[in-house]
């Protein structure tokens, strides 16, 4: 048998297989734990990913010098999916090999809206509402923006904002920037924060309502 024949293993792989599950949005939503990248491979035809992290390591041992490299590398369809993940060998293409489909395993789909009071457009171009991720010493705050501000955040988060499908944003971080895995991994969760807010659809698309980083709970009373 082909070694690039997928053969299914887990219960999840076996109903995207047979075509019980046609969209990665159901593969989210079953709960099926995600263990195999084919899976993603299949249903997000269009993944495209970036490596954001080479990191080269060298260590003596008495055979001599031996190098291995450490990547991370983001995933994302630009239309609401985006994963982070990362990966170790001892030559580089191997390393990103392991990073992209580790980062395909972190997969998730993210809510997008018209969070911004200045806009009020009722297209997803932007974030519902402000959200805070962390990693290591590192915080990132996004913010909705209105439609032309563009990606209005540093050159890392830029590319996962971009892969994410975000076509506007304000944010800032703090802490020790520089290490760009924590930024990364820091911009990752705060995408991820907003699948665990429940928006109404129609008081996001009509009367968009943004209150110091959260939704006016107000806005649902007569």
């Amino acid at each position: 048998m082909p070694d690039d024949v997928w053969v299914p293993r887990t219960q999840l792989g076996k109903k995207v297989a047979s075509g019980e599950i046609k969209s990665m949005s159901e593969a989210i939503r079953s709960k099926l734990p995600l263990k195999e990248y084919q899976i993603v491979d299949m249903l997000l035809p269009t993944l495209r990913d970036e490596v954001l992290y080479i990191e080269r390591a060298q260590r003596m041992t008495d055979s001599g010098r031996r190098m291995s490299y450490s990547i991370t590398a983001v995933v994302g369809n630009g239309d609401g999916f985006i994963g982070v993940g990362k990966g170790r060998a001892k030559e580089a293409a191997p390393a990103i090999r392991k990073a992209v489909n580790n980062a395909k395993l972190n997969i998730v789909e993210i809510k997008r809206g018209c969070g911004s009071w200045e806009c009020g457009c009722g297209r997803a171009h932007t974030l519902p509402f402000l959200v805070e991720g962390s990693s290591g010493s590192v915080r990132v705050v996004l913010k909705p923006s209105p439609r032309g501000v563009g990606r209005a955040v540093g050159d890392v988060a830029k590319i996962i904002l971009e892969l994410a499908g975000i076509e506007d944003a304000w944010g800032f971080a703090k802490g020790h920037t520089k290490t760009t895995v924590n930024y990364a991994l820091a911009t990752f969760d705060a995408l991820k924060k907003t699948v665990k807010i429940k928006i109404n659809p129609a008081i996001q698309l009509s009367t968009p309502i943004y209150l110091g980083g959260v939704l006016n709970a107000s806005s649902n009373k007569d």
